[in-house]
């Protein structure tokens, strides 16, 4: 099941915008079910491996399909662990529509140089200073052979 994490900035306080996000925290193990599914196209869960432990965890994420990959606002900011943990790895497999995708390369991006990934009712979010980065993942080669 998808692990809420409370994010801070680099002077230990939260993200403005973490507040209000924060508030929807105890939906996600309601909102986890559907995400990922065709019914709920915003959300997708990103599932990645603990820097320490290894373990597996699947967090539901907003997430917005691009030509490349995918674009992921980063409303708690880079310090949430499952962005961390993205980083470190350098992957991870996105659930999005009902379909797997292995995504590597993983790197933190203003929101504004993202603007276009995202429908124009999202982009006020990110060109008012309400998300100001975003993740930007690139799809894995396909397998060959």
């Amino acid at each position: 099941m998808a692990q809420t994490v409370r994010a801070t900035t680099e002077k230990g306080r939260r993200p403005p915008i973490a507040a209000v996000f924060g508030l929807f925290a105890p939906l996600n193990r309601l909102v986890a079910p559907f995400a990922g599914s065709r019914y709920l196209p915003l959300w997708a869960i990103m599932r990645h491996h603990g820097r320490r432990s290894g373990r597996e965890y699947a967090t539901p994420v907003a997430a917005q399909r691009t030509a490349q990959g995918f674009v992921i606002p980063l409303a708690f900011g880079e310090s949430a662990d499952w962005c961390r943990n993205v980083l470190a790895s350098g992957r991870a497999q996105i659930r999005w529509k009902d379909r797997e995708y292995t995504v590597v390369e993983p790197s933190i991006v203003p929101a504004r140089e993202a603007l276009d990934a995202f429908p124009a009712i999202a982009r006020p979010l990110l060109t008012r200073g309400a998300i100001d980065e975003v993740m930007v993942l690139r799809d894995a080669e396909p397998a060959v052979g």
